[in-house]
């Protein structure tokens, strides 16, 4: 961690179970990190109102995303509808 953050860091006593203390020291390790860090990370991905932005995004994306698919769709069935069509025409 840079000088400069570290600065504006202050110290906090939490409690926490064993279990909880055996994963982040796991995840610490794994990831070449201090445990101080990993809460740091997991408080920062956690944050509730960053997260529901997210989710409010993520939801007009996949609502922008379903009615392109359903145009797409309807589009795909009229072309074919035009081309079942034209064989019936043929009598193919």
């Amino acid at each position: 961690m840079e000088a400069a953050q570290s600065k504006n860091l202050v110290r906090k006593q939490i409690m926490l179970s064993f279990e909880n203390i055996k994963k982040l020291e796991r995840i610490a390790k794994d990831k070449h990190l201090s445990v101080a860090n990993v809460v740091r990370m997991a408080i920062i991905s956690f944050d509730p109102d960053n997260h529901n932005k997210d989710e409010s995004e993520l939801l007009d994306l996949v609502s922008s995303r379903l009615k392109e698919t359903i145009n797409d769709v309807v589009s795909t069935r009229k072309r074919l509808n035009k081309t079942l069509d034209a064989y019936e025409e043929r009598g193919l």
